[in-house]
């Protein structure tokens, strides 16, 4: 049996299987989507497998209720390719009314429904309703550090929104070994392979995949390589940013492009964010002591950091060696992190930027309205401080009579050996490699 590590999403996976009739489980490709769903399956069904393909198929369009026959949680692994799935699920799950009846994982390229001569779908390839009600949605991300056992976990982040008043622990991350994971990634065949080239191969087998194949299935628009690629490589560049369109479209100007316009930047972003190669962050807003306008603009990340390496043709020794590249781009690391932990405690992760230019790269907010302020720094003293004054300024202009005082203020770093709680503002300083959910 093949080695499985544990994911954070096992749990949650769990809870909605006890709450749902069905789970739709999405992410980006490589993720582990079916592997994870495998280990809580009563039964298996695998469209893909060529070997009962074309019988599959036709049971899926004359009698598809042989094909949901099966011990529970079935999963239906590729569903999208008889895409009628969607809808018999949702009517069998109506008919069986009880939860935890099926698991369906897809490629997050789904295949494009068959049309007519007239361009138009042909009838058994639609789906007539959303699931709702009946087939919630579980989102799964690249390995976070402590489901690829490279953090320590001993701090927990669900523990800090009930106590926040000492954290301890170890952390065995140094530049070096930050470098290498932020390249790898936590795509899980790249955790699992034991020699370093071949886990840093995985990423730029997924960004070669993305631009030469993916984004062309996304949807009926002809999509150029060479574009996707220039495109890419500028996201990377502005990682943790508000960058526009514009501001993108004028980066690959300047990289030698001059044909592009906003719209067809525009175009390759939202198939980008389809395939769950882009995950954005949203603006937070919160009740302020004095009027200030915020910042709306998502924020610019991937949905793991080794994509931007990848894009970039960067490897660990080119990230060292760029200091200002290497900080970008572990805070997409860190935010995929947080997004994974948030996601067990119910959260979710936004960004906070002002008028006056005052910037929280993460608060994690959960659905209980408690919330913590999070600034992400690769390490050094300087960097902390400036972290740690922005935490406080930040959490000074919150008017706590509308709303809760943070549950926390934290600096989030790349390197060092142990968390601890500053004296002099209560600010917690915390190594990504001794954090988990």
């Amino acid at each position: 049996m093949k080695e499985y590590k544990k994911r954070v999403a096992d749990q949650i996976l769990s809870d909605k299987l006890e709450s749902s009739g069905a789970v739709l489980i999405e992410g980006p490709k490589y993720c582990g989507k079916t592997t994870l769903a495998s280990q809580q399956a009563g039964s298996i069904l695998s469209m893909a497998d060529p070997e009962r393909l074309s019988q599959n198929l036709a049971l899926a369009r004359t009698n598809i209720s042989r094909l949901l026959a099966g011990k529970t949680p079935r999963l239906i692994d590729e569903w999208q390719i008889a895409p009628q799935f969607w809808d018999a699920v949702r009517n069998e799950v109506d008919k069986r009314d009880e939860d935890g009846q099926f698991m369906l994982t897809g490629s997050a390229v789904p295949p494009k429904p068959k049309k007519d001569e007239n361009g138009n779908i042909i009838e058994e390839e639609k789906i007539y309703h959303t699931g709702t009600g009946r087939i919630s949605r579980l989102k799964l991300r690249p390995m976070s550090l402590w489901e690829s056992e490279d953090s320590t976990g001993d701090v927990s982040l669900g523990h800090l929104f009930e106590n926040a008043d000492t954290v301890d622990g170890e952390s065995h991350i140094d530049l070096d070994r930050l470098a290498f994971l932020t390249c790898r990634g936590g795509w899980p065949k790249a955790v699992l392979r034991k020699k370093e080239k071949a886990s840093l191969a995985q990423a730029f087998d997924y960004f070669d995949s993305v631009v030469s194949t993916d984004i062309k299935r996304v949807d009926d628009v002809e999509r150029d390589e060479e574009l996707a690629r220039r495109i890419m490589r500028s996201y990377a560049r502005n990682q943790g940013s508000q960058a526009t369109v514009g501001t993108i479209l004028a980066d690959i100007k300047n990289n030698g492009d001059e044909q592009m316009s906003d719209a067809t930047v525009y175009s390759y972003i939202k198939a980008l964010k389809e395939i769950f190669v882009i995950e954005d962050s949203t603006a937070w807003n919160p009740n302020l002591r004095s009027k200030t306008a915020i910042r709306t603009s998502d924020t610019r990340y991937f949905i793991d950091p080794s994509i931007a390496t990848a894009a970039l043709g960067l490897g660990p020794k080119d990230l060292i060696n760029d200091m200002e590249t290497f900080g970008l781009i572990f805070e997409t690391l860190a935010v995929r992190d947080l997004r994974v932990y948030a996601d067990a405690l119910d959260g979710k992760v936004y960004h906070y930027r002002d008028k006056n230019n005052l910037e929280c790269d993460a608060v994690v907010h959960l659905r209980n309205g408690s919330y913590g302020l999070v600034e992400i720094k690769i390490g050094g003293t300087d960097l902390i401080n400036a972290g740690a004054d922005t935490l406080t300024t930040l959490a000074e202009k919150i008017d706590s009579t509308k709303m809760k005082r943070p549950s926390f203020l934290m600096v989030l770093t790349g390197i060092g050996d142990y968390p601890y709680r500053r004296t002099e503002d209560g600010v917690l300083v915390v190594p990504i490699g001794s954090l988990r959910d």
